[in-house]
C-alpha cells in the first residue's frame, strides 16, 4: 500500500513537472474589425496609418485631427496620396477608424468615422459621399430642431467644421444661397458632391465656393487649382433677415460675409439698449448697432476701419427704416477713435468692442493678450462709470486658453477701473462644437459692469 501511495506521488510529480515545460496555449485571435473587413473588399485596397503607443485614446474619444506626431508607421503600398481614405489604427493594428490622409498637412488624416460607428451602421464605412450626404443631411435635421430658418431668421451656419463632424467644411446659409469655406484638401476633392448636397436643401439656389487659400496652401493645395473654371452666376449681394433685422450682405466681405455666431448676442443687446447711449467699436455691417437701435437706444455711433462694410452698414439703417439722425457710422482706427473721445471726455452707457481675431495661433498669444488689454483698457475708460462693456474675442488661441477674463482684469486695472462680470456667451447654437475638439470653441462674448 506504501509503495503503491509513493508511486502515484512520484507520477503526479513527473506530470507536474512536463506540464510546467509544455508552451502556453496562444491568446484567442481579437474579433475581425468591421472596418478590416470592409477595406480588405476593396480592389485597390486601403493603407493603414498606425499610431504610436499611448495616442491611440485621444482619437478613439472622436478627436479627428491625427497629427504627424502621433503616427508610427504607415502600411501600405504604394503609400497613400492626399485624399487618399486610409484606415486609422492602434499599436496592434486593430482599426479604430478610418479618414482623409494628406501627405503634406501637419493633420496627416482626419478621421472621418470611429470603428463601433461602421460597426453599427456600415452604410457609410470608407464611403466618403454617402458619408457627406449623410452627415449634412444630419446637419439640415438639427437646425430645423432649432427653428432655422424661419420667419425673423434665415442667416444661420448649417455645417459647422468638427461641431458637424466633417472637418475642413463650413458652410453658411443666407436665404437661398449657401457660402461654402474650405478649409481643407479634402473638401476640394469632393466639391461636386458638397455641392450637390448642398444643391439638394429646398430652399438653397445658389451656392458661392470661397476656399481658404492660404490654409490649403498648407495643405498642399496649388493656388491655380482653387480657382473656378467657370464664371460663377452666383449673386455678389444678397439680403438676409436676423431676428427680425434685414442686413445687406457682400459675399466680397470678410469671412463667409456675415457673422452669424453672434446672433444670440445681437439679440440680448437690444434688450438693454433702451434709451442709452451706445458705442459700437469695430462695427463691420453694423449688427450691433442696428440690434441697440431695434431696441430704443438714444443714440448709437458705430465705428470701424473699412469703407465697404461701413457703407453696407448706412445701407442696412435705410433698409429698416431706423432713424439715421440717431445713428452715426465713423470710418476711424478703434485706438485713435477711442483715445480721442478720452481726450473729449466722451462716454457712452454701452460699449460693445469685437476686434477681429489678433491671436491666430497660439505663437502669438502673449502679444495678442497685451493688444486685447490695451484695447480694452480703453474701452473701460470711456465706459461710463455703472455702464456696460460688451467686449469679444474670435480668437480661438485666446478663448482656449482661458485667459481672456485674466486679460479684461488686467486691463481694468490699466484704466484704473473696477469689472463684474454680468454675462459670459460664446457663438449661436447652430455652432456646435465637438468636446473631443475643444479647439473649436473661437468665439468669447462677455458683459462687464464697469465700475
Amino acid at each position: 500500500m506504501q509503495q503503491q501511495q509513493q508511486l502515484q506521488a512520484r507520477l503526479m510529480k513527473c506530470l507536474s513537472c512536463s506540464h510546467a515545460h509544455l508552451p502556453l496555449p496562444p491568446p484567442p485571435p481579437p474579433p475581425f474589425s468591421s472596418l478590416q473587413r470592409f477595406a480588405s473588399s476593396q480592389p485597390k485596397g486601403v493603407a493603414k496609418v498606425i499610431l504610436k503607443k499611448g495616442k491611440t485614446q485621444l482619437f478613439k474619444d472622436g478627436s479627428p485631427m491625427v497629427y504627424s506626431g502621433a503616427i508610427d508607421r504607415i502600411i501600405g503600398r504604394p503609400p497613400p496620396k492626399t485624399g487618399d481614405i486610409v484606415l486609422v489604427a492602434d499599436g496592434t493594428e486593430k482599426p479604430i477608424g478610418w479618414g482623409l490622409y494628406n501627405s503634406v498637412s501637419m493633420f496627416c488624416v482626419r478621421l472621418m468615422q470611429l470603428e463601433e460607428e461602421a460597426t453599427r451602421d456600415p452604410s457609410c464605412a470608407l464611403d466618403m459621399e454617402k458619408l457627406l450626404e449623410t452627415r449634412i443631411n444630419a446637419a439640415v435635421e438639427l437646425r430645423r430642431g432649432l427653428g432655422l430658418p424661419s420667419a425673423t431668421t434665415n442667416a444661420y451656419r448649417l455645417v459647422n467644421s468638427e461641431g458637424d463632424r466633417l472637418s475642413g467644411l463650413i458652410v453658411d446659409v443666407f436665404g437661398d444661397l449657401a457660402v461654402v469655406a474650405s478649409s481643407a484638401a479634402w473638401v476640394e476633392k469632393y466639391k461636386s458632391k458638397v455641392k450637390a448636397c448642398i444643391s439638394s436643401i429646398d430652399e438653397i439656389n445658389h451656392i458661392h465656393w470661397r476656399p481658404s487659400v492660404e490654409i490649403l496652401k498648407e495643405e498642399g493645395m496649388d493656388a491655380a487649382d482653387l480657382k473656378e473654371l467657370h464664371p460663377s452666376t452666383c449673386p455678389q449681394r444678397t439680403k438676409v433677415i436676423e431676428n427680425g433685422i434685414s442686413y445687406a450682405i457682400s459675399l466680397e466681405g470678410q469671412k463667409t460675409g456675415f457673422y452669424a455666431d453672434q446672433r444670440e448676442n445681437r439679440m440680448f443687446l437690444s434688450t438693454i439698449s433702451y434709451g442709452q447711449r451706445v458705442l459700437d467699436v469695430c462695427c463691420y455691417s453694423g449688427g450691433f448697432a442696428l440690434n441697440a437701435a431695434k431696441g430704443g437706444a438714444m443714440s448709437i455711433t458705430g465705428v470701424d476701419t473699412s469703407l465697404p462694410a461701413l457703407e453696407l452698414a448706412r445701407e442696412n439703417i435705410a433698409l429698416n427704416n431706423l432713424d439715421p439722425e440717431k445713428t452715426s457710422f465713423l470710418r476711424e482706427d478703434a485706438t485713435v477713435f477711442m483715445k480721442g473721445a478720452l481726450s473729449r471726455n466722451d462716454s457712452w452707457d454701452i460699449v460693445i468692442l469685437d476686434p477681429p481675431k489678433l491671436a491666430p495661433s497660439r505663437k502669438v498669444l502673449q502679444s495678442a493678450s497685451g493688444m486685447y488689454r490695451n484695447l480694452n483698457s480703453l474701452a473701460m475708460k470711456i465706459t461710463r462709470r455703472g455702464g456696460l462693456l460688451m467686449t469679444c474675442s474670435c480668437s480661438g488661441a485666446m478663448t482656449q486658453s482661458g485667459t481672456f477674463l485674466r486679460t479684461l482684469q488686467g486691463a481694468a486695472s490699466m484704466a484704473e477701473r473696477k469689472i463684474t462680470v454680468l454675462r459670459q456667451s460664446g457663438a449661436g447654437c447652430d455652432h456646435p462644437i465637438d468636446p473631443s475638439y475643444p479647439e473649436g470653441a473661437y468665439l468669447s462674448n462677455i458683459l462687464l459692469r464697469v465700475l
